[in-house]
This record gives structure tokens, C-alpha cells and sequence, in this order.
């Protein structure tokens, strides 16, 4: 297993991996967490995140099929003679990213004939220059002064696309490091949360007050399920923990590289300025050659941040339109590790009746042996001297066929039932007789606080598991990233590469510019003096 991330994380390394040699090469493995229980079971985990090629939700009640982000996925396709592609967002479609990479090819066209016919041209020149080498002749005023002035224009716009640039890198930066902290939040809450769950059972295991325990086939299952739990909630940690550094790795890089461009191209705009304006020849052809080559790579750069930018937004409305529809098959499908319905109420049934039987063994304490008046011959556990009002039992919130069920007068509730036993609790002596009136030693007392706690987790965590099985919790997940971090995406990469295109074409006309005001100089210059002489 190379990779494990959970479902959320899939968007932001769509997102920072467009650099991969093949955008179908989906060989690292991704797990579901899957949560399968049988008869006595609170919750096991069966496997962790499977291929990506299963199909998670064979099972789901409506099997209605949906295009994600069909309209804005209808591009030419042309490894289909360019009809329009139709199969919307899917990512192991090949012609899904050959219609999204059709979009920028503009720029790595313009990025091939720049390099191509400004090459030939440069050649041309210092062919000429080298073979037939004249005098200079007189010089147009009209076509020194535009040069010059155009020459300041292009240079000025050059600078304003470095800002743009380095302003768009460093709002992307941003973002996609917060939405990257975000989605590394709620797996380490998902661990937290596996972590609490774990605990419960293995306390519910121990679980003793006066001789009453959990049968002991309940306390096999439980190994088995603490076990899997334990592994699943370490194997994510780690996981998520070596993806959070990959990514950011990625995102450190992208945000040097970006910098360092825009500073190069800064600095060759401001020099090749300076030195047309100083007269540095032999200067300003070398940078020309520099340059050439730069803007190349920029015009590709700018074909490569549109891809990204138009995948971030594909990938945005695909989450927003699954969220609306999230029983329907999907290209999705084969990465949200969705389950049925059956088997997330399944989980919730077991988890009751988990609960259901832990509160029966305390009440069952309570009244048979608590709220008795048993004489000394009775011997432990019954007697222990226990005197003064009765104890008021503690509150099922399940009757036994595991439905809701409000708490009845005179009983106590699972949050405030450890304050109000307080009160029943004698002083005991060293062989745990009462010494003073009261229906609770301290030791029963500490018995019955941890099945009470042990109660509480299980009821308190039994809805949130179950969202991890029906989607509410990755629909949620995806609802803030596209709410509150997609637009932000969306809005930055187009940031960058807006500056790219005008840093890309300032650039480029500058250089021609270079070559234009450099002839113009050096006419006017030899005019002049041989005017003077």
C-alpha cells in the first residue's frame, strides 16, 4: 500500500499531482473504512480503504446513474476527432483529461510556435549579421520613439505580471495549506474519535459491578473488534501524517518555483531594459536568448496552471453536485467509501444494544442488590450493610427492541447519573461494610461510574460511526471544502495563470522590442555621427 488518505484527501492531491506522468495511474491503493457487525457486535472493522477499482456502493437503494459536472466537462475531446466529450468528471477516464488538456492547448501551441519562428528568426539575424554586414543607415525618429515607448509599456506590464504572479502563488499557498490542514483535521479527529471508541470497548470489557459482567463471548468480540480499531485508527494516523508532508512538500516547491519565475522574469524584463536604454548590445542579445527560451517554458507553464485551474473547478462542482446526490452512482464511486444503508443502521442497532445491555447491568445491580435490605447472614455481595432511601435506577435510552425511549419519572439520566449516585454513598470500612447510611459503598460506586462512562461513549459515539458508513460525514467534509476553500482554489489558480500569460506575452514583446530598439539606437547613433563629422 503506497498511499492511504482518507476519502477527502483524494480532491487535494488531484489537485497538487497533475505533475504525474499519467493522469489514470491510479496504483497506489486506497482503503475504505468499513464497518461490518454481526449479532453481539458493537462495530468491527473489516477493511481498510480497498482498491480503487471496487465499486464501494453495490448495494445502495437507488441506483440512478449521475454525470458529474456534465456541462462544464462538455469540451472537445480529441482523441475522439474532437466530438464532445459527454462522460463528465471521472478521472479515470482518458478522455476526461484529454478534452481538459484540449483547453490549454492554446498556450503550449503559442509556447511551440514562439520557440520555433523566434528561434528561426534569431538565427536569421546573426546569419545576416555574420555574412552580410553593412553600415548602419539613417534611422526613422517615429520608429525610435514607438519602439522606445512600447519597449516602457511592455516593461511596465512585465512588472505588473510579476506581481500578479507572486500575489496569486502566495493567496494558492494559502489556501490550498488550510484546506490541507482542514482535511488533515478531520482525519486526526476521525483518529481521535476511533482512539475514544477503542477505549470504550476495552473498558466495557473490564466492566464489572458486584459479580455482574458482560457474558464472555461479548468480551472475545470485543478483543477482536479493539483490535481492529486500534489498527485501523494507527494505520490512518500514520498515513494521513506521511500524505500531510507529501503535500506539503508539493506545495512548498510549486510556491518556490513560482517565485523564483517571477523573479527571473522580473529581473530580465528590468535589465533588458536598462541595457537597451544604455546601449549594451552584445548584453541584450544574450538575454534575448535567455529570454526566448523562458518565455517558452512560461507559455507552457501558463497551459499547465489553466489545466490545473479547470480540474480544481471540475473537481469542485462534482463534489457540490455528488453532495446533492449522494446515493447515485458516480464516477466517485470508486473512491467515498459508501456503504449501504442497511449496513450503517446495521452499526447503529449493535451499538444500542451494546448500550442497552451495559445500563441493564447496572439497574440490575441497583435493585437487586443497592436498593435491598439484606441481613449480615446474606453475606457478600448482597450485604454490606446498605441503609437510607432507595437509589433511583438508571435510564435506558432503548427499550429492548432498541428504540428510542425517554426517561421515566424517578429515573436518571446517562449525563448527571454519577452526581446524583454520589449522594448514596456510605463510608465503608477496610472489609467494605457501610459505616454510615448509604446504599452505595465506594468501590460499587466506582464500578458503576465506569459502566455509566463506558454507556455514555458507546451511545455518544454510535451516531457519529454511523455517519462515517451513510456519507454524512465525507457529504459534510465536501459541503466546507466546496463552500469554503473551492472558491478560493478556483479563484487563485486563475491568479496564476492570468500572470503568467501576461508576463508570458509582456516578455515576449519586450524582447522583440529589445531587438527593435537596439537597431534604432544604433542607426540614430551612427546618423548622428556621421552628421556631426
Amino acid at each position: 500500500m503506497k498511499f492511504f488518505t482518507f476519502p477527502f484527501l483524494f480532491s487535494l492531491f488531484l489537485f497538487l499531482h497533475l505533475h504525474s506522468s499519467s493522469a489514470s495511474n491510479h496504483s497506489s491503493h486506497l482503503h475504505s473504512l468499513r464497518f461490518h457487525v454481526g449479532r453481539g457486535d458493537f462495530v468491527s472493522v473489516v477493511e481498510l480503504w480497498k482498491a480503487a477499482g471496487r465499486n464501494l456502493v453495490e448495494s445502495i437503494v437507488d441506483n440512478s446513474s449521475l454525470i458529474l459536472a456534465e456541462t462544464r466537462t462538455y469540451r472537445k475531446d480529441p482523441l475522439n476527432n474532437f466530438q464532445r466529450y459527454t462522460g463528465g468528471w471521472n478521472i479515470k477516464n482518458k478522455h476526461y483529461w484529454a478534452s481538459v488538456a484540449f483547453t490549454a492547448a492554446p498556450f503550449f501551441v503559442i509556447a511551440g510556435i514562439w520557440f520555433i519562428v523566434f528561434g528561426l528568426s534569431l538565427f536569421l539575424i546573426c546569419l545576416c549579421y555574420c555574412c552580410c554586414r553593412r553600415e548602419p543607415y539613417g534611422y526613422s525618429r517615429l520608429a525610435y520613439a514607438l519602439s522606445l515607448i512600447f519597449l516602457i509599456l511592455f516593461t511596465i506590464a512585465a512588472i505588473v505580471g510579476c506581481i500578479v504572479l507572486y500575489t496569486g502563488q502566495g493567496k494558492f499557498h494559502s489556501i490550498t495549506t488550510r484546506t490541507l490542514d482542514y482535511v488533515v483535521g478531520q482525519a486526526d479527529d476521525t483518529v481521535v474519535n476511533l482512539h475514544n471508541v477503542s477505549d470504550y470497548l476495552s473498558a466495557a470489557k473490564k466492566i464489572g459491578v458486584a459479580t455482574a459482567f458482560l457474558s464472555p463471548d461479548i468480551q472475545t468480540k470485543i478483543d477482536d473488534i479493539d483490535r481492529k480499531l486500534n489498527s485501523s485508527a494507527t494505520t490512518l494516523s500514520e498515513k494521513t501524517g506521511e500524505n500531510s508532508e507529501n503535500i506539503q512538500y508539493v506545495l512548498d516547491h510549486i510556491r518556490l518555483a513560482l517565485i523564483i519565475l517571477a523573479a527571473v522574469m522580473l529581473l530580465l524584463a528590468f535589465l533588458g531594459f536598462l541595457f537597451s536604454i544604455l546601449g549594451m548590445q552584445s548584453l541584450v542579445y544574450s538575454l534575448v536568448i535567455i529570454g526566448w527560451i523562458l518565455v517558452a517554458g512560461t507559455f507552457i507553464l501558463c497551459g499547465v496552471f489553466l489545466l490545473l485551474h479547470n480540474v480544481v473547478a471540475d473537481t469542485c462542482v462534482s463534489m457540490n453536485e455528488w453532495v446533492q446526490n449522494p446515493t447515485a452512482h458516480t464516477a466517485l464511486d470508486d473512491i467515498l467509501p459508501c456503504v449501504d444503508n442497511a449496513t450503517a443502521q446495521e452499526t447503529l442497532t449493535q451499538s444500542k444494544n451494546v448500550a442497552f445491555q451495559l445500563v441493564d447491568v447496572v439497574n440490575n445491580v441497583i435493585t437487586g442488590i443497592a436498593n435491598g435490605n439484606f441481613p449480615p447472614s446474606a453475606g457478600a455481595p448482597f450485604y454490606f450493610n446498605q441503609s437510607g432511601p432507595s437509589m433511583p435506577i438508571l435510564c435506558n435510552p432503548f427499550y429492548s427492541n432498541l428504540t428510542d425511549r425517554l426517561c421515566a419519572s424517578g429515573e436518571v439520566e446517562l449525563g448527571n447519573a454519577t452526581v446524583v449516585w454520589r449522594n448514596f454513598v456510605c463510608e465503608a470500612s477496610a472489609s467494605g461494610i457501610c459505616t454510615t447510611p448509604g446504599r452505595l459503598t465506594p468501590t460499587y460506586y466506582g464500578q458503576m461510574t465506569a459502566a455509566v462512562n463506558v454507556t455514555f461513549g458507546l451511545y455518544k459515539y454510535g451516531p457519529y460511526l454511523v455517519s462515517l458508513q451513510d456519507c454524512s460525514f465525507v457529504r459534510q467534509t465536501f459541503t466546507d471544502i466546496q463552500n469554503n476553500y473551492c472558491p478560493g482554489l478556483r479563484r487563485y489558480t486563475q491568479w496564476i495563470y492570468i500572470g503568467l500569460v501576461l508576463v508570458s506575452a509582456a516578455v515576449m514583446l519586450s524582447l522583440i522590442f529589445w531587438v527593435i530598439y537596439a537597431r534604432e539606437r544604433r542607426h540614430r547613433v551612427y546618423t548622428k555621427s556621421h552628421m556631426g563629422q
